[in-house]
């Protein structure tokens, strides 16, 4: 929501940090429909998601049967945060596509997890 919304205490930094990525971002659709959810209030905010959808600004990984597994498995590993469906399946991908570099505002947790054979993740802003 705040790489959208210009009121959000943390839109300039995720602009800034957003302007600096040269690789494709790549999310999941949970994570997607997390973000709708949460601009659901605010439609600008939501147009804005579609938009940045529609320019290909990300692209969105498919999920298998094997990453429903795997999601399945880290939920109950990081029952305690709890871990919800966007983080599994967005930490599921990042292993399956070696990628360590995550954009999100969610440190406590991020900063937590663990992707199997990689080193924990480089949280961006």
């Amino acid at each position: 929501m705040a790489l959208v919304s210009p009121v959000d205490q943390h839109h300039e930094a995720c602009v800034a940090a957003a302007a600096l990525i040269r690789e494709p971002m790549l999310t999941v659709w949970p994570a997607f429909a997390e973000a709708m959810h949460l601009a659901k209030r605010v439609q600008a905010a939501q147009d804005a998601l579609w938009e940045i959808f529609e320019r290909r600004t990300f692209r969105l990984a498919d999920l298998d049967d094997d990453d429903c597994s795997r999601m399945r498995y880290l939920m109950r590993k990081y029952r305690d945060l709890p871990m919800d469906l966007a983080d599994a399946a967005l930490v599921t991908v990042a292993e399956r596509e070696r990628i360590n570099k995550i954009f999100t505002l969610d440190r406590r947790d991020f900063s937590i997890y663990k992707p199997a054979g990689m080193k924990r993740f480089e949280i961006i802003p």
